[in-house]
């Protein structure tokens, strides 16, 4: 089972027991970070929207770290203006706990997948109702083919030469 959670406006995609780097959160170290998912694939199954209900995702900071350092280099040329500026983003690390669908349907860190092997005993269906049909447009009726011509498509008509203009100093 795993989970898409946004947090610092980006997508991460989760699943227990991954560690994650995302966005400064000014949380304390240790304590637990609750996401709502965005999407969870239980099984091959993904659940969006409605179907989420009560999913949870639960992540434990791990502690916080800068990023690589990014260079900001402001120049203009021909004037001698040249200024660098360096900057690290802060980041926070968290370990993914457990993705929950719902409070009876959890996995945890540590837990691997388990395929359904129940079998379930085929249940006679209802037989399908046919939608009804629409309505067919009215047909219009058939162009005559004894012998008549389309119209002749119109032909640009030609731009006219500009005329020339004599320099006004010259007579």
């Amino acid at each position: 089972m795993y989970a898409v959670i946004k947090t610092g406006g980006k997508q991460q995609k989760v699943q227990a027991g991954d560690v994650i780097e995302v966005e400064y959160m000014d949380v304390d170290p240790g304590s637990a970070v609750e996401f709502e998912p965005i999407l969870v694939v239980d099984g091959g199954r993904p659940h969006v929207g409605k179907g989420l209900g009560k999913a949870k995702v639960v992540a434990t900071l791990v502690g916080e770290k800068k990023a690589d350092k990014i260079k900001v280099v402001k120049y203009r040329p021909k004037s001698g203006y040249k200024r660098t500026q360096g900057h690290r983003q802060l980041k926070t690390v968290l370990e993914i706990q457990e993705v929950a669908l719902s409070p009876d349907r959890v996995e945890r860190k540590g837990e691997a997948e388990k395929p359904a092997t129940e079998k379930k005993s085929p249940a006679k269906k209802a037989p399908a109702k046919k939608p009804a049909a629409k309505k067919a447009a009215p047909k219009k009726p058939a162009a005559k083919k004894s012998g008549a011509k389309k119209p002749a498509a119109k032909k640009a008509s030609a731009k006219k030469p500009a005329a020339k203009r004599s320099s006004p100093g010259k007579s």
